[in-house]
């Protein structure tokens, strides 16, 4: 009899073939992952791979949501205790970035699948990506009613969240290599004020806050 697997709560073999997807996902992406090299790396044979999780498309999905379904589960309470539309979305930007940080292996995947177009985004995930942007929705809305914000689209604004720091947290390290950028670009590149996250913050505030505020 097949055993009931726990996504949320996978026991120590599961763990460690999640830990070795995850790792193997980042580096190859979806169509480059062959699961005789996750076993591999897991210290398991394809057999028990098979038997604790699955086939790869259902590793995949585990692999993804167990790091977004806790996200958006999680990032709802961060918001809860924020009081009023400004403070929640600061509270919305911070938790995201400090999940980024968090899990170094989900940036590699997800901006895989964007340049894919989504084609192995399995729906699972799809919905664990819905109920975050939802919780971005209800701010967003909020902060309208209350004529704190503009009328804003919801998808761009998530977009210049997680594109930003997506973008900054992966392209530094390419920036940081390039020896032939000019004085004058070299000059321009400062460290930030503060984190990442209250970067962002920043700049999303004072794109979506009416000018009157």
């Amino acid at each position: 009899m097949r055993r009931k697997k726990d996504i949320n709560n996978p026991g120590k073999t599961a763990e460690k073939i999640i830990t070795a997807a995850r790792k193997t996902f980042a580096e190859y992406g979806y169509s480059g992952t062959h699961v005789d090299e996750i076993a591999r790396r897991a210290g398991v044979n394809k057999a028990t791979l098979y038997y604790h999780i699955g086939d790869k498309d259902t590793l995949y999905a585990n692999v993804i949501h167990q790091v977004l379904g806790n996200i958006a589960q999680n990032v709802a309470h961060a918001v809860a205790k924020a009081d009023g539309p400004e403070d929640k979305l600061k509270a919305y930007i911070l938790f995201m970035a400090d999940a980024v940080d968090r899990n170094p292996d989900l940036p590699p995947i997800m901006m895989r699948e964007v340049a894919s177009g989504g084609v192995h985004l399995p729906r699972l995930v799809a919905e664990d990506m819905a109920s975050v942007i939802t919780v971005l929705l209800g701010i967003l809305e909020e902060g309208k009613e209350k004529n704190v914000f503009n009328d804003v689209v919801p998808f761009l604004v998530h977009a210049m969240i997680m594109g930003s720091i997506l973008i900054f947290k992966m392209g530094t390290p390419i920036k940081d290599r390039q020896m032939w950028l000019s004085e004058n670009l070299k000059a321009r590149d400062k460290k930030l004020p503060g984190t990442l996250g209250e970067e962002v913050a920043r700049m999303v505030l004072k794109a979506v806050k009416k000018n009157d505020q």
